[in-house]
C-alpha cells in the first residue's frame, strides 16, 4: 500500500493523511478531526467514548476504522485512528458540531484539488504557495521553503532506490544529516523554537532552511557519487554531506557574529488566559 504522507489545513488547523496512491484514497486522523469539530481539549477521551457508544450502536463506520502510522506530538511516527472520507461523514453525523457542515464540504474539496493535481501535478505547488501566503510567509520565505522540499524529495528518492524504505529509517538519517550541520537533533531543535507537533521546516528561518538544503544535497551527491547503498552506507553518507552545511554555518557566524540556529518561529501569539479564581 503505497502512501503519501502530510498535514491538510482546515481554517488553519492542521489535519494529519494519508493518500492511499493504489486505492486512490485519503485516510484522515480521527483524533485531530474531533478535536477541531469540538474544541476539546482532550479529544482522545472524546473518541473513546465515541467508540464505545459506536460499538453497542454496532455502527459500520467503526469496523472500517484502520490503525495508520501518523506524526504524533512528539516527532515520531506512532499509530493512530483513521477513516477513509466515506467513513469519517459517517462518524461526523455522531458529533453534534456547528462545524460539521463546513467540514464536510471541506473534505469534499480535498478530494476533488486531489484528482486535479494526479492530472495536473503544478497545482499542488500552486496550492501550496497559496497555503503559505495564508500564514503569512513572505515570498522569499516560500520559495525558499518549497526549493529546499524538492532537495528533499530528491534526496529521500534516492534513499528509496538504494534500499531505505522505513519511515524511521527515513527519519534515523534525517536526524544524522541535521545533527551534524546544526550540532543538535531535530528533537532538540523543535524545543529550542518551542514546537510540539509542528513541523519544523514550517518554522525555520530563510537562512536555517538554505543550510538545511545544502546539507541534503549535498548529501545526495556524495551518495550518489559513492553510490552508497543501504542505511549505513547512507547514513555515513549523510554526515560528510552535514558537515559540509556545518563548515559553512561556522564560517558565516564568524563573519557575522550572528547564530544560524534561533529560537524564532511562525507559531501566533499566546493570548492572555486570566485565571479563574
Amino acid at each position: 500500500m503505497k502512501k503519501e504522507i502530510g498535514t491538510k489545513l482546515f481554517e488553519q488547523k492542521k489535519v494529519r493523511s494519508h493518500y492511499d496512491t493504489e486505492k486512490e484514497t485519503w485516510y484522515f486522523s480521527i483524533i485531530d478531526v474531533i478535536e477541531i469539530l469540538t474544541d476539546s481539549r482532550l479529544p482522545k477521551r472524546y473518541w473513546s467514548d465515541l467508540k464505545n457508544k459506536l460499538v453497542k450502536e454496532g455502527s459500520e463506520a467503526y469496523e472500517k476504522i484502520v490503525r495508520l502510522k501518523m506524526v504524533a506530538s512528539d516527532g515520531k511516527m506512532r499509530e493512530t485512528d483513521a477513516a477513509d472520507t466515506e467513513n469519517l461523514l459517517r462518524l461526523i453525523q455522531s458529533i453534534p458540531s456547528p462545524k460539521a457542515e463546513p467540514f464536510k464540504q471541506w473534505l469534499a474539496k480535498v478530494g476533488y484539488e486531489r484528482m486535479k493535481e494526479i492530472s495536473d501535478p503544478g497545482q499542488s505547488i500552486d496550492r501550496a504557495r497559496e497555503n503559505w501566503k495564508k500564514l503569512g510567509r513572505s515570498e522569499k520565505w516560500i520559495q525558499q521553503r518549497m526549493t529546499g522540499q524538492e532537495t528533499r524529495n530528491k534526496l529521500t528518492d534516492y534513499w528509496k532506490e538504494s534500499g531505505v524504505e522505513k519511515q524511521d529509517e527515513f527519519a534515523f538519517l534525517t536526524n544524522i544529516i541535521h545533527q551534524e550541520w546544526t550540532g543538535i537533533s531535530v528533537k532538540k531543535h523543535k524545543e529550542i523554537k518551542g514546537l510540539k507537533s509542528q513541523n519544523l521546516r514550517d518554522h525555520m528561518s530563510e537562512a536555517e532552511l538554505i543550510f538545511t538544503a545544502l546539507a541534503e544535497l549535498s548529501t545526495r551527491q556524495i551518495a550518489e557519487a559513492e553510490m552508497a547503498n543501504g542505511l549505513i552506507e547512507n547514513a555515513k553518507a549523510g554526515k560528510k554531506g552535514g558537515k559540509i552545511a556545518k563548515d559553512a554555518r561556522i564560517k558565516l557566524e564568524a563573519q557575522t557574529g550572528k547564530k544560524v540556529i534561533t529560537d524564532e518561529n511562525f507559531l501566533p501569539p499566546k493570548k492572555n488566559i486570566k485565571k479563574l479564581k
